[in-house]
């Protein structure tokens, strides 16, 4: 089966019109489209078209507000607080950015609690723009249990991702983008459905046992996290500063009071940002940093974060977005009113 080919604009348009004919307005729509499109854009299939029945049957049910309308308040000099008002969390996190970047420009450093909101997506999304104001950011957010801690049998941690930004003055900015997990839940889920193994190290079955079938990982079984012990600890690190510092719920806690529709639970994210120009060192960091990550990419081998995303950002640009078949039938499909 083919796949078809779309624009970041048609994408968007097909985003829309999935999430209005289910209950959603054209403000919480077009901030979850963007955010759809931006994911296909560079990609990431796993947040992007393939996410959509989960949006639309959690607005089938009731579970989220689709006509959200988020509130931002500045609680503190650097802490900013956004309300998100039982809706999806773009929407909140567009409200909330401009609030945030003022008080870690005013402050050096300031954070931001998103509170009652659905987040279903990836982070770089929002941590980019962060960055692209001067900023260095970073963002957590939890789950539902997802992972087993190091040793134990049961999972108790969300996949738990955390994204890091850092500016790069004319360039496009720094960002990696991970789940504590040992493989996102997502690329799980896709591996699962499309029937290919996953590596050795990425999950257990329902017994506990490790096993490299996707479907028995996501079907009764968990994942692992990274790097055993020291991902575990991330992940326990995210669920507190996520859950801890602003009341909401635990990964534990979300799958209790969730309803299993298939979309996000109710919960938070924190975020922070820190103005490098506030530190010290405002003639010199830059020079200094990119000094840095001129040697790093420099290396014959080495990684450089976002570099992948950022060149099939240009060539899906130029070239389209493939999208697989079922994918965008599914997503037709859920543009068309229900009886």
């Amino acid at each position: 089966m083919s796949d078809v080919i779309m624009t970041k604009q048609e994408i968007q348009t097909l985003v829309e019109q999935g999430l209005e004919t289910n209950g959603c307005n054209s403000q919480n729509a077009s901030a979850v489209a963007r955010t759809i499109a931006a994911a296909e854009l560079d990609g990431c299939a796993a947040h992007g078209l393939f996410r959509m029945p989960g949006y639309v049957a959690s607005l089938r049910s009731g579970k989220v507000n689709g006509n959200a309308n988020p509130t931002v308040s500045r609680i503190s000099p650097g802490v900013v607080r956004v309300d998100g008002d039982h809706g999806y969390a773009p929407l909140a996190l567009e409200m909330g950015r401009a609030a945030l970047i003022e008080a870690a420009s005013e402050n050096g450093i300031a954070a931001m609690a998103l509170v009652n909101v659905h987040h279903f997506a990836a982070l770089w999304v929002e941590v980019e723009p962060i960055a692209e104001a001067g900023l260095a950011a970073m963002a957590f957010t939890t789950y539902k249990p997802a992972v087993v801690p190091a040793g134990a049998k049961q999972p108790l941690f969300g996949t738990n991702p955390m994204c890091f930004g850092w500016p790069r003055g004319d360039q496009p900015p720094l960002v990696f983008d991970q789940a504590s997990a040992a493989m996102a839940r997502g690329e799980v889920m896709i591996a699962a459905r499309d029937g290919h193994p996953v590596p050795a190290g990425t999950g257990v079955d329902s017994d506990g046992a490790p096993t490299t079938d996707a479907d028995k990982i996501i079907n009764g079984g968990a994942l692992l996290p990274f790097g055993g012990h020291k991902g575990s600890t991330i992940a326990m690190m995210i669920e507190l500063l996520v859950a801890g510092l602003t009341g909401q719920d635990f990964s534990f806690e979300a799958q209790k009071n969730d309803n299993n529709d298939g979309g996000p639970p109710n919960g938070g994210e924190f975020m922070l940002a820190i103005d490098p120009n506030r530190f010290g060192d405002s003639e010199n960091w830059l020079q200094h940093s990119e000094s840095f990550l001129q040697l790093l990419g420099g290396m014959e081998g080495a990684h450089m974060p976002g570099n992948r995303r950022y060149a099939n950002r240009a060539r899906n640009s130029d070239k389209g977005i493939a999208v697989k078949q079922s994918v965008y039938e599914n997503c037709i499909e859920l543009t068309k009113a229900t009886d």
